[in-house]
C-alpha cells in the first residue's frame, strides 16, 4: 500500500509538466541557435543532432516519467 502512495506522489501535475516542456523548448531553441544546426557547417549539424537526442530524452522523461538512469533487469 505504501508503494502505491509513493508512486502517486512522484508524478508531476499537468501545469508543472507544461512548464517543464515550455522550458525545454526554450533551452532547445537557444542551444540550436548558439551551437546547433542553425549555425551551419558540419560541426553544427553534429551538435544539432546531439542536442536533439538529449531533448527527446528529456521530453520522454517529462511526459512518460521514464527513468533513463535505472539499468535493472
Amino acid at each position: 500500500m505504501s508503494n502505491r502512495n509513493n508512486n502517486y506522489n512522484n508524478n508531476p501535475g499537468c501545469l508543472s509538466g507544461l512548464l517543464q516542456l515550455f522550458l525545454v523548448s526554450k533551452i532547445y531553441n537557444w542551444g540550436q541557435e548558439k551551437f546547433g544546426a542553425k549555425r551551419g557547417g558540419c560541426c553544427g549539424c553534429l551538435v544539432g543532432v546531439i542536442l536533439f537526442v538529449i531533448m527527446v530524452m528529456v521530453v520522454l522523461k517529462i511526459v512518460f516519467n521514464v527513468d533513463w538512469t535505472s539499468f535493472s533487469f
